[in-house]
């Protein structure tokens, strides 16, 4: 047998052997599935790996059912910049933002759009993916129907209005825990492990049934630990307490009160389903930033209060308790992050898990919008220092942020300098 032949024959073995190898690892992956139960890991496989992609995007919106918010029926377009010399990106921040995979970075200072800049096929017009930007739009409903009388107090146990916590240890859990983070549920949080409740969450086509099945198995009101099915259960409150769906409370309470220019759209579970609370919320960046400048005013939208002023006090500031890192908690209010290290001028803002951004900084009326696919890396406390309590003093303020949100606050200060 000559060189060629030898080649060939272990080409065609090596091909059986990867075919067979392919099947099998199929047949494998199917009965794991069906046995599971998970069957909504073939919706989760079909439109990530086999596009090219190993999570969800920010265009997602058409794998899914939506709900529509339709927009104002005043729509009122910001203002923009007339001075002669406008503030522009240097060189350098260009390659900072784009090495994230930016689409969109706005900057408005009151009622004006002094910055905006698209980058790929990203427009005015674009919808894209808020991610868990939207959990704290759900937090400014809570505040609506605290408002409304819909919800007569946050200390209201949850069970008041989901039936699976009216009994057992999550009798304790109340609207203000799931506001602060701190249910204490067994929810796994990740946007990466297909297993996760939050792969099942965005996939699946049963939210109720799996984010009321959760279980207590820590003392709610102690730690903050992130999950996402604490928002899923808020949005069950709210639609409970108000007999109308989220996207249409949402739609009346808030969207067409402040001036929204185009259509938003909020991702269901099936057709006819469940608003995907913890996420997957669709808009334009300039209508993303409305929501920006409604928390810098404390809920008022020009001269109307759209959010009770007393609720969005309580909403920016930090619930006392220690986080999953063992610091004290300087990083979440009642559904929206905070940075306080800079008391004169706090931070407030939203965001998701590809780097979605509405940042809010009231002190200087300003407000900012990132969208894109990457995020910059989190700064939490080394295992090794854990013990350290001068270095949790000297950056206590800084933990449980991402590293990119500075450079954001960086030019945005600078623009309306």
């Amino acid at each position: 047998m000559n060189r060629t032949q030898t080649w060939i024959t272990f080409l065609r073995k090596t091909v059986k052997y990867l075919s067979f190898t392919i099947l099998a690892l199929l047949i494998a992956t199917n009965l794991f599935i069906l046995i599971s139960g998970r069957t909504y890991l073939y919706k989760g496989i079909y439109n990530t790996y086999l596009q090219g992609r190993t999570a969800p995007g920010i265009f997602d919106k058409d794998v899914f059912f939506n709900a529509t918010l339709h927009k104002s029926t005043k729509s009122l377009a910001w203002k923009h910049n007339t001075a002669k010399v406008k503030p522009q990106l240097t060189a350098t921040e260009i390659e900072a933002l784009e090495k994230l995979a930016i689409s969109s970075f706005l900057v408005f200072h009151g009622d004006t759009l002094i910055y905006e800049k698209y980058w790929g096929k990203h427009t005015p017009q674009t919808v894209t993916n808020s991610f868990s930007a939207a959990k704290s739009f759900v937090g400014l409903l809570v505040g609506c129907a605290l408002g409304d009388g819909k919800i007569k107090s946050l200390d209201e146990p949850v069970g008041n209005y989901i039936p699976a916590f009216a009994k057992g240890k999550k009798k304790a859990i109340t609207i203000r825990h799931l506001l602060m983070m701190s249910a204490g549920l067994d929810w796994e949080e990740s946007g990466k492990n297909p297993l996760s409740d939050n792969a099942e969450s965005y996939y699946g086509t049963d939210l109720y049934t799996h984010v009321t099945s959760q279980e207590a198995i820590e003392k709610p009101g102690v730690r903050f630990e992130y999950q996402s099915g604490n928002t899923e259960l808020l949005g069950f409150v709210i639609e409970k307490a108000t007999g109308k769906q989220l996207s249409e409370y949402a739609e009346e309470k808030i969207w067409k009160k402040i001036g929204t220019e185009h259509d938003a759209y909020w991702s269901l579970d099936k057709e006819k389903g469940d608003e995907k609370s913890f996420c997957c919320l669709y808009s334009t960046s300039r209508d993303f930033a409305r929501l920006g400048k409604l928390i810098n005013n404390l809920g008022k939208w020009n001269a109307k209060q759209v959010v009770p002023e007393a609720y969005m006090k309580e909403f920016v500031s930090n619930p006392t308790m220690t986080t999953e890192d063992k610091v004290p908690n300087y990083r979440y209010g009642l559904h929206v992050w905070t940075y306080l290290g800079d008391v004169q001028h706090p931070v407030y803002y939203c965001r998701g898990i590809l780097g979605q951004f509405i940042i809010s900084i009231p002190s200087k009326n300003l407000v900012i919008v990132r969208t894109g696919s990457k995020r910059g890396k989190n700064i939490y406390l080394p295992k090794e220092k854990e013990q350290d309590k001068a270095y949790i003093e000297k950056y206590k303020f800084k933990f449980g942020h991402p590293d990119d949100l500075f450079t954001y606050i960086k030019i945005g200060k600078r623009m309306i300098k």
